[in-house]
Order: structure tokens, then C-alpha cells, then sequence
């Protein structure tokens, strides 16, 4: 998606490229207030995802993904109309654990009506994709396991971004948090490996404060949906490695 922002902005402030990130706090706001002064569909994905310009005084414009929850299409195994409160969800998660997976998001209205907003990132690809995302790094496990504890069913390759800066993230989690296992990920390297240390007193912290971690998650997810959550990031702690994963139900579908 590198060109969107140019298309959205026809202007000489665009530069070539999306604008250095504002600080956490200043992104959500402009997320929950900025103007949608463009807006573009996203000609990939089975759910309706629009680029969309924020533009608000004294802010530098940004460009943020749009995904309505009008735009979303029926699954057996999702309830209807959550896809968007996932996406928000996966976001505050990782804020709450303090690892900085997810770009900021959050839901708001829009030109086809409520959905989630999150940041764009633009993505800086490496030479080699498969040998860069296949390595063991400390960033790129912490997206593994928090696949594993949200029960990510999306984890394709596309979904994975090293910004400009270096950073690694993780998009595109409207497929999460369901109470059955769903698990489907290309992220395969970690597989029989010990949890990092660090990682797993995360996922002890997580336990132990979870009456703290609920009401972040309430807006966003049913009760049941926290619960089991929950049960996943315990079993994870005590078994402290990372489960055996099968090709015939553990790889997304269109892995690219």
C-alpha cells in the first residue's frame, strides 16, 4: 500500500511518503477526532478496508485504515459485526502487556459508519521476506506468542511490517480472541522452543492482574471471549515453550 497516502493527498506536504508518527497519545487523538478529508477502498480482502486521510488544525495529516463493521462479511465461526471491536481489542491488549505490536486503533464513526480506525504504517519490506520473518528476534517472537495467546486465525505474511525506523509489527486482527482454537500463522520458527523469560513473566503479570485487564477489554470482547483469553496465556506460562503445530490446520489460508 505504498502509494495510498499520495493518492489521497495530491499535495506537496505529502513527500513521498506517510508522516513521522506522532507520540501514542497524540495519534489516538488524532484518530478519535481528526476530519476524514479522503478516503480510498482497499482493493484486497474479503472485508471492506478504506485508506483514509486525518487531517485536523495544527496536526500533521495522517493516514489511518478504515475498516466499517457495514463492511464486514458473515462468518460461521465470528459473531456478526465484531471484526472491527477485534481489531481494537488486539490493539489495547498489546498496549496493556507494553509491547507494542498493534498500532494504535481505535473505533469511531466514519464515512460508512462505525469501525475501527488504526494508524497506517508503512512498511520498509527486507530484501530476503521469508528469511527475515523466519529468524528468531526478540520482536518477532513477541508477535509469535501474541498470536498464540489471542488465537490469531490470520497470521499471513502480509500481515507482518518492519516500518523505516526498524520496528516490527503485526495488522489485521479481526480474526482474534475466538473461544475455540483458531490458531493459523506462517510464523512457524518458535515451534518446541522455550518461552523467552521475559515473555513469560508478561504472561504471569497478564494472570495476576487480569482484574485489571478485563474492563480495558469489556468494550471489545464478551465475557467468554476474556475468559478464555485468560486460560490460554496460563496454559502458556506453565507449559513455558511453544506447542507442536500441524500444516493442515495451522497455516492461513492465501499465506501471502
Amino acid at each position: 500500500m505504498p502509494n495510498l497516502f499520495l493518492e489521497l493527498r495530491d499535495d506537496d506536504d505529502a513527500a513521498g511518503t506517510t508522516p513521522a508518527p506522532l507520540p501514542e497519545g497524540e495519534t489516538l487523538e488524532v484518530l478519535r477526532r481528526a476530519e476524514i478529508a479522503g478516503s480510498k477502498l482497499i482493493p484486497w480482502g474479503s472485508n471492506y478496508s478504506f485508506a483514509v486521510a486525518l487531517e485536523m488544525p495544527d496536526a500533521p495529516a495522517q493516514l489511518a485504515i478504515y475498516k466499517p463493521r457495514a463492511g464486514e462479511a458473515p462468518l460461521y465461526d465470528f459473531p456478526d459485526g465484531t471484526l472491527y471491536l477485534r481489531e481494537v481489542a488486539a490493539y489495547e491488549l498489546s498496549r496493556w502487556l507494553g509491547w507494542d505490536i498493534v498500532p494504535p486503533t481505535l473505533v469511531r464513526d466514519g464515512p460508512h459508519g462505525v469501525g475501527s480506525v488504526q494508524l497506517y504504517v508503512e512498511p520498509d519490506e527486507p530484501d530476503d521476506t521469508a528469511r527475515f520473518w523466519g529468524a528468531t528476534h526478540p520482536e518477532i517472537e513477541r508477535v509469535v506468542l501474541f498470536d498464540h495467546i489471542t488465537n490469531n486465525a490470520d497470521r499471513k505474511i502480509g500481515h507482518c511490517l518492519r516500518d523505516r525506523w526498524g520496528k516490527i509489527w503485526g495488522i489485521d486482527h479481526g480474526l482474534t480472541f475466538n473461544r475455540f482454537p483458531k490458531l493459523r500463522t506462517v510464523l512457524w520458527q518458535y515451534v518446541g522452543e522455550p518461552i523467552s523469560p521475559d515473555l513469560r513473566a508478561d504472561l504471569d503479570r497478564m494472570v495476576a492482574e487480569a482484574p485489571d485487564l478485563r474492563p480495558a477489554l469489556a468494550s471489545f470482547l464478551d465475557e467468554g471471549e476474556i475468559d478464555a483469553l485468560l486460560d490460554r496465556a496460563r496454559r502458556f506460562r506453565d507449559a513455558g515453550c511453544y506447542p507442536p503445530l500441524n500444516p493442515r490446520r495451522n497455516v492461513p489460508y492465501g499465506w501471502w
